[in-house]
């Protein structure tokens, strides 16, 4: 069992920037892949980077409509993971969440409780 808890969300001007923190504890030893979604209202929700380890390198992925702006990172002795958004745009308000494996080759069966950002014009 692996619990997140996310931290960071709030408001901010256009063109701003926002650093959002996931920290995993429990059991997660075997996790190698966290990642972060949002959704908007009248959205689907979905994922806008993620970030997966095999002990040796790491490798992340991002959404086109961040690219350039967001940047993920992982702090292994921590346990956690970061989204620093930069370049904010009012499209970027959603609800923000963290979500974590449990193994390798398992989708991603553990979330934050979310966390909003809102991004005024």
């Amino acid at each position: 069992q692996v619990q997140l808890i996310e931290s960071g969300g709030g408001l901010v001007q256009t063109g701003g920037s926002l650093r959002l923190s996931c920290a995993a504890s429990g059991r997660t030893f075997s996790t190698d892949a966290m990642g972060w979604f949002r959704q908007a209202p009248g959205k689907e929700r979905e994922i806008v980077a993620s970030i997966r380890w095999d002990g040796s390198a790491a490798y992340a992925y991002y959404a086109d409509s961040v690219k350039g702006r967001f940047t993920i990172s992982r702090d292994n002795a921590k346990n956690t993971a970061f989204l620093q958004m930069s370049a904010l745009k009012p499209e970027d308000t959603a609800v923000y969440y963290c979500a974590a494996n449990s193994g390798p080759r398992t989708g991603y069966n553990y979330w934050g409780q979310g966390t909003q950002v809102t991004v005024s014009s």
